[in-house]
Order: C-alpha cells, then sequence, then structure tokens
C-alpha cells in the first residue's frame, strides 16, 4: 500500500475521533471533577415572621428547620396532594390490600443490605473488564446492559401466551 493512502487514513481516523460526541455524565457512578456538586446545593425558603411566638416549636439540634427545603413535600402539595402524609412511616391503612399483596411471598428483613452488596459485586466485576475505557463510557449503563428486559420480545412472549397488551406502543422503525 503506497505511503499517502496510509498517511491518508491516518489522518481521517484521527480528525473522525475529535469529533464530538454524546457523553452521559449523569449515570456516572464516580464523581470525575474536583469541583463542588452543583445539586447538592440548595437555598434555603425566605425567613418569615410568625404569627404568634409562643406557638413556636422548641429548637431540635439537628432537626429540620422551617426555612429548609423539602422538594418532594412542595411537589406534593403542587399536585393537590397531602404533604402531611409523607411524615408517615407506616404505610396507610388503605392501601393495607396492596401492601400485603406485595408481601404476599415474604419479604426479606436485609433486602437493602443485599441489594447493596449484589451492586457492588457488579460493578466490581464490570470494572475489571472494562480497564482500557475506550471511548464513551457510561459505567453503571455497561454494568446492567446485560440485565435489560427487551420490551418488544417481552410482548411478543406476553402475546403468544395469550395476555392483551392494549396499551403497548408500536416497534421503532
Amino acid at each position: 500500500m503506497p505511503h499517502k493512502t496510509v498517511l491518508a487514513c491516518l489522518v481521517a481516523t484521527v480528525l473522525a475521533g475529535c469529533g464530538g460526541r454524546d457523553d452521559v455524565t449523569l449515570t456516572r457512578i464516580r464523581h470525575t471533577g474536583n469541583g463542588p456538586d452543583e445539586f447538592s446545593i440548595m437555598p434555603g425558603k425566605p425567613l418569615q415572621a410568625p404569627e404568634d411566638y409562643a406557638s413556636l416549636p422548641s429548637p431540635t439540634p439537628g432537626g429540620a428547620n422551617l426555612t429548609d427545603q423539602n422538594p418532594l413535600a412542595d411537589g406534593v402539595a403542587a399536585l393537590g396532594g397531602n404533604p402531611a402524609a409523607l411524615n408517615i412511616g407506616a404505610p396507610n391503612a388503605r392501601d393495607g390490600a396492596l401492601v400485603n399483596h406485595a408481601n404476599r411471598y415474604g419479604t426479606p428483613e436485609n433486602i437493602r443490605q443485599t441489594l447493596a452488596a449484589e451492586d457492588k459485586e457488579i460493578r466490581r466485576r464490570h470494572g475489571r473488564v472494562n480497564i482500557l475505557r475506550l471511548g464513551p463510557t457510561d459505567d453503571y449503563t455497561n454494568s446492567y446492559k446485560r440485565q435489560w428486559l427487551d420490551p418488544y420480545s417481552e410482548e411478543r412472549r406476553l402475546r403468544r401466551n395469550g395476555t392483551i397488551t392494549p396499551s403497548s406502543p408500536p416497534p421503532p422503525k
């Protein structure tokens, strides 16, 4: 092969590598920068004078402040719900049938610790495989890609078994 052809291929490869890429950084497992995390800073609500100073609760060290942000409760209130329902630790009585149905096969007490250990093991095994980090990487997606479900093959399986799937989307073109 002539040297000009090899040189032209090399230049084309280098120029193609300099192109832009779609890099998904919100799902990375490791923080790669040395700056602050913008999402960890929440400004407080504006200060307000209470209507009655005698009705204020006694201060609790380390407790919540009236000016602290509570995005979950604010979202529930904005959608017309009751933010006080978020503070209830046990499930509501009207949700008893749903809770009983979800617990019909039993629930392990240490499910969170088990899932955390399994997640750590999956990411540890994946970290050994992708040592070179060639190309754009998204560690979380790459770690769990083998466990993804194909919705269209699942839909075909359900329809073969006679299950009606009326609201499934059309397949991609």
